[in-house]
């Protein structure tokens, strides 16, 4: 008998158990603080989806202060040392870990999260909230009513906050980065304006042909009036084929269609009705219901941890880009999905049938709105977008000179000019609510959802059959599989390359817009 080698044994065991209970203390310890603190965020969301939807425009004041104390609870709570003190011990007791294990991932991303909110005081948190909550109203009221002097100071105040955020942060290069940072992760702003560089040269010359040829595709039938409820009914039906579910959430209407999450389980996208565009409330609809389902499909072991919800902005794009265009814009789609049009539109699809259907939902047609464009001319609205926020943080472009900016700058990425300020600088909510370094995301997320795409149809064989039979199940639980059941543990190159073997790339995105459209169009 061996007496040392079992007193050794006994010895590492009573430590491994001593190490187990410190760690189990600590945790339980840190989730219930950062539930706490992930209570009070999710009220405010609540709060935030009220104003949009349905709060009457005189509560504004009101709100934006309610909002503000929320805001700068919930991050007095998050910043405290205690919370700072548990993630280093966690980290230090995770060490050892697989860098995908649940604890380990915990204490990684939330250390991430803890360490740029140290460097933003209380103060500064409530005022950035209240800002965004005046300046949400102000925004809507102005662009109803076509008038940018009733946002331009909303507007420069934000621009302002957000400067005097990024000095909190800190930066290296570019001011932009700080503010980038915190939707994509590790994402620099020379990053991101060298594949926006490489794409525009790919969808400029694409444009112009898809113009010379436009008479090739007919969407007329789009632009024909359609009854809104019956409009919202389709909507409906559409968000229900995909799987999202109205048990776990609703749909509402707002001046612009967001998605937002209270819990894995109560998951809610807004959506508006223009009544002679069919496109805009049908595509809205799959596009936050992609959204949507990402938030449905995260795990509830990560509810309340500061672990749930999505990787990153650009991946959460992904999602919403696939539905809406990659599976939303597909001949298969509506094979499956016309007799369901045709019976809600009877009038208006006399003449059309599932391929003139898919033909005139994919035209290309250059137009003033993001959230109406098409696939190819849609990056190019966000591009413009990029390049205002830096000028705008940078002080190269002042606030009162973007209206007349816009429209040049329309003019030269897509070769029209807005006729009004609704339709060019007021036309998107992002900027009054202080969403900067957001905008580049939606792009980095469409092209990720070719390549996401290319990588499940690898699997998924018989997709397009699947799709034609309005089965969208296997492709949901594949996305569950290799994408929603991670939640926050990975930055989106690390998610990529689990998935498809290679961090972002641009390769499959430009593929398939040349492919579809060469088709389509006729193109040599």
């Amino acid at each position: 008998m061996n007496v040392r080698a079992d007193s050794t044994a006994a010895t590492l065991k009573i430590r491994r158990d001593v190490l187990s209970m410190t760690m189990s203390e600590s945790l339980d310890e840190l989730k219930t603080l950062l539930a706490q603190v992930d209570d009070l965020g999710k009220a405010a969301a609540v709060l935030s989806w009220d104003q949009q939807s349905y709060m009457p425009p005189g509560g504004a004041p009101a709100r934006a202060s309610q909002l503000a104390t929320l805001s700068r609870l919930s991050h007095e709570q998050f910043t405290d040392e205690r919370v700072g003190r548990l993630l280093d011990d966690l980290a230090y007791e995770t060490r050892d870990l697989p860098y995908d294990d649940d604890t380990a991932s915990l204490a990684r991303v939330v250390k991430r999260d803890y360490e740029k909110a140290i460097r933003l005081p209380s103060a500064f948190v409530a005022e950035l909230a209240e800002a965004s909550g005046l300046g949400t109203t102000a925004w809507a009221r102005a662009r109803s009513e076509n008038n940018w002097a009733g946002f331009q100071d909303h507007l420069k105040r934000m621009i302002e906050l957000k400067q005097r955020e990024a000095e909190y942060i800190g930066y290296q290069d570019r001011v932009y980065d700080a503010l980038l940072d915190s939707y994509e992760p590790d994402m620099k702003t020379s990053q991101v304006a060298e594949i926006f560089q490489g794409v525009r040269r790919e969808l400029v010359p694409l444009v112009r042909a898809i113009v010379e040829n436009a008479d090739r595709v007919d969407d007329a039938a789009l632009y024909r009036s359609y009854d809104p409820e019956g409009q919202w009914a389709l909507a409906q039906q559409a968000l229900s084929a995909i799987g999202y579910d109205f048990e776990r959430g609703r749909m509402d209407r707002a001046p612009h269609p967001f998605c937002t999450s209270f819990s894995n389980h109560d998951v809610r996208v807004t959506n508006r009705i223009l009544p002679n565009f069919f496109n805009s409330a049908f595509y809205g609809a799959l596009h936050e219901g992609g959204h949507a389902l990402y938030e449905l499909g995260s795990p509830d072991r990560f509810e309340r941890t500061g672990l749930g919800g999505g990787t990153s902005l650009s991946v959460h794009e992904s999602q919403s880009r696939m539905w809406e265009n990659l599976v939303g814009r597909s001949r298969p789609f509506w094979q499956y999905f016309f007799p369901k049009f045709r019976k809600a539109f009877r009038k208006n699809s006399a003449d059309m049938d599932a391929e003139k259907m898919y033909r005139a939902v994919s035209a290309v047609k250059p137009s003033f709105i993001r959230v109406e464009a098409d696939e190819v001319t849609y990056s190019l609205h966000v591009m413009l977008r990029f390049e205002a926020e830096n000028l705008m943080l940078e002080n190269k472009l002042n606030v009162s000179d973007l209206p007349s900016w816009w429209d040049e700058a329309m003019s030269s990425y897509l070769g029209v000019t807005p006729p009004d300020v609704a339709h060019g600088a007021l036309q998107d909510v992002h900027w009054s609510m202080g969403l900067y370094g957001y905008f580049p995301t939606y792009s980095l997320g469409t092209i990720l959802s070719a390549q996401l795409f290319e990588k499940a149809r690898e699997t998924l064989a018989d997709m397009d059959e699947q799709f034609a039979r309005g089965e969208f199940t296997p492709l949901r639980e594949w996305l569950t599989d290799n994408i929603y059941r991670h939640a926050r543990k990975f930055t989106l190159n690390e998610l990529a390359v689990r998935i498809t073997g290679e961090p972002l790339q641009t390769r499959s995105y430009i593929a398939y817009l040349k492919q579809k459209y060469t088709e389509l169009y006729g193109l040599t």
